[in-house]
Order: structure tokens, then sequence, then C-alpha cells
């Protein structure tokens, strides 16, 4: 049995977060990832040379309101810019052809250059080549005798930790992970119906030799009745790769996905004419196929945004050695970036003021 004084199951931003607190203090968290990547809910399309292309996840922060985004931002030296939202939008369904329409901007939105993938690397940077395993689906957590933790793994020894922290999403926690019996009675309730933000989304990401909608005065943004792509937006790079983005509309179990990328292309064709016919490519990522991002419970009732979840899951259990921290956790902008950020910050520090060793290492630093 592998020994580690903290695990941290999930190595999405929460987590991630989470572990770099950690690894500041002086401790060795042991993050252990289901996906062969990193990241959760944060993923970057990258070109053959791995420069990036877009976000298939998250797109924006918005600094002036979220505080912990713009501290984070400052640490990690990551420089944003502004969403583009210059010129009228296109509204389909909403007349017998789509129409142009001026829309309100959203103030104080922006994009992380590079994508938001950045936010994950840079959070790993710091953290030993050893510090971070993806393959590693956690099975079960339970209580030994001698007061730890064992974290299962599916085909590979169990961890042996002092403490552990969830940082996957509550409902596939609750679906997929079996955890200690004698837990609060409240907190299953809370894992089953707290909803994962986008959980059930597909997104597409669609370039283009140029932005040609930008020269006709167009913002790149459609809001549509008709769909497949229910919202699009400007999504060119920093450093000028043209692209649009889109949330996808289509319920979940109709998303084949040619037959989509077809429909999205004749969708730009008639907002946008001519030019949107022939895209560089049209790449979709269905997060509702992801059995370690969705759960089944995501996948039915309307799409919900999580409100702040109940106490039960902010607090210790089991005499503080298991510890959840997904975005949905946070007291502040729940299952957005900041809510990421907080959570996994907000954990750790926590944690933190349970361990000894943890305390005289950040007060002599």
């Amino acid at each position: 049995m592998k020994e580690a004084s903290i695990a941290i199951v999930g190595a999405g931003l929460a987590g991630l977060t989470a572990a770099r607190v950690f690894h500041e203090a002086g401790l060795d968290p042991l993050v252990l990832e289901a996906s062969p990547r990193i990241g959760g809910r944060i993923e970057s399309l990258q070109g053959e040379d791995g420069s990036y292309l877009g976000d298939l996840g998250p797109n924006w922060v918005w600094p002036p309101f979220q505080p912990v985004v713009q501290h984070w931002l400052d640490r990690l030296s990551l420089p944003v810019f502004d969403q583009y939202e210059r010129g009228d939008a296109i509204l389909d369904g909403f007349a017998p052809q789509p129409m142009q329409q001026p829309l309100p901007g959203q103030y104080g939105i922006a994009r992380l250059v590079g994508g938001q993938a950045q936010f994950i690397q840079a959070m790993a940077k710091p953290l030993p080549d050893t510090a971070i395993q993806t393959d590693q689906p956690v099975t079960q957590v339970t209580a030994r005798s001698d007061g730890r933790l064992a974290v299962h793994v599916n085909h590979a020894p169990a961890i042996c930790a002092q403490r552990v922290v969830m940082a996957a999403p509550l409902r596939v926690i609750h679906e997929r992970i079996a955890l200690p019996d004698h837990l609060d009675p409240t907190l299953d309730q809370a894992l089953r119906t707290t909803p994962t933000w986008m959980a059930a989304q597909a997104k597409a990401v669609i370039r283009y030799r140029e932005p040609f909608w930008r020269g006709r005065g167009l913002s790149g943004r459609i809001a549509s009745r008709t769909g497949p792509l229910f919202e699009v937006h400007d999504h060119t790079t920093s450093g000028g790769a043209p692209a649009l983005f889109g949330f996808v509309a289509t319920p979940y179990e109709a998303r084949e996905p040619e037959a989509l990328r077809r429909a999205i292309v004749a969708q730009l064709q008639r907002c946008f004419g001519q030019s949107a016919a022939h895209p560089l490519s049209v790449t979709l990522r269905d997060w509702a196929t992801d059995p370690w991002i969705c759960a089944r419970a995501d996948l039915t009732g309307p799409m919900e945004h999580p409100r702040v979840a109940p106490d039960v899951l902010r607090q210790g259990h089991l005499d503080d050695r298991l510890w959840f921290c997904a975005a949905e956790t946070a007291t502040q902008s729940p299952g957005l970036i900041e809510g990421a950020l907080a959570a996994g910050e907000a954990t750790a520090r926590a944690v933190l003021k349970l361990d000894p060793r943890a305390r005289i290492h950040h007060e002599a630093s």
C-alpha cells in the first residue's frame, strides 16, 4: 500500500489549486486523476504544433467582479484580453430570416491569453513530477483502524493517507465512489442534489481562415431559437487565429457528431452567408459523454446553475480527515472558474490549520 500525507481525488482546477497551496505550505500532496489528462472541465483545443486554438470548456473570466480570479491572475502572472463584442449580433429564428441586432455586451468579460488551460499549467508547474498521477480512477475511500483513510484505485494498489480531499464533481462522487459509512446523513443528499455546472453541455469551436464577420461590422455573436447552436461568440485567439465558439442546443441523446457538424456549418452559413460555408475545422466537445465529469443525474432535468451548496460540503468529516472542494462547494461563483479557485484554496487553508507541520512551515516562510 502506498503512503501519502494528503490525497486529492481529481486534477481539475479546484484540486490543483488545493495541491499548490499544500505544496507551498511544505506538504506533499498526491493528486489522483481518473482520466488521461489533467484539467477537469478545462480543456484546450491545440494544433499539431501544440499551439492554442480555442477553449472546449470554460471561456471567460470577469476580473472586475471576480476578486479571487484577479488574485490568481496576478499571482500566476497570467495575462487576459477583452472578449471581442464590437458590432451587431445576429438573431436567428426570431423572424423568417436571420437579422442583425445590437445586443448589450458584458462589461469586464475577458479571456486568458493562451486559454483557460494556462490556469491548469501554472497551478501544476511547481508540483513534483510524481505529485499528479493520471489514469487513476478512484472507486472507494475506506476508514482504517489506525485513523487514516485508504483510497482505492481501480487496478492499482490503494493509497493510505492522513487526509483525503475529494475534488471531483460532487454527483460523480455520489454515483461512482463509495465513501465510508457513518458520515453525516445530510452529506449524501448534498452530493446527489448539487448539479455539476455545464456537465451535460456540448460545445463547438469553428475555425476559419479569416474573421469575416469583423469585416462586416459584426461581433460574431448569434442568439438562436432554432440551433443547433443557441449561442455563438467570437473566439479568435489573442494571436489572431480566427474562430467562433458556440453552445449546442441539441439534446445529448441526439448529438451524432457528423450530423451535428453539418448542421452547425449550415446554421453559420444561414446567419453569416457563404463566407461561413467552409471552415478549417469544426471541433465538438460533448461533456455529457465524459463519465468523470457528467453524472447520470446531470442528464435529467433542465440545466441549472448551482446555488451556494449546504455547509456540510465545506466541513471536515471523519474527524476532519475527509474534505470536499469541487467548484460547486464555493460560496462565491459556485461552478465557475472563480468558484474552483476559491474552493480549492479555502479547503486547503482549512486543512492546513489542522496540520502542525504545515503551520510551522507556513509561519517560518
